[in-house]
């Protein structure tokens, strides 16, 4: 990954609080993992950022080197990385999500 790339994904986390690098939008996902997690952040209320990897190569690949996680969704929560749609629905499922996001 290149730095410019590598900036922008650092750039992305940093400044939102939960932020959801997904196939397509929350309003239109293109895979069902996306549209899980999605769901799961929808039903929590919360506000997050989706960033749609279908729109930039370059980030659709350079997240996973980022992350060293191969697959996406990928979530970030106050700048660290929480894992794809099995390990987010767990969590939301145990409540673990919820603790994370500081939801009471």
């Amino acid at each position: 990954m290149n730095e410019e790339t590598k900036k922008k994904i650092t750039n992305l986390i940093q400044e939102n609080n939960i932020c959801l690098f997904m196939k397509g939008t929350p309003e239109v996902p293109q895979c069902g993992f996306s549209l899980a997690i999605s769901n799961v952040l929808k039903h929590l209320k919360v506000n997050f950022k989706g960033i749609n990897v279908l729109e930039n190569n370059e980030i659709r690949e350079g997240i996973k080197e980022y992350s060293e996680w191969p697959t996406i969704p990928q979530l970030y929560i106050n700048k660290k990385f929480i894992g794809g749609c099995d390990i987010v629905k767990e969590m939301f499922e145990k409540g673990d999500l919820q603790k994370v996001i500081n939801i009471k």
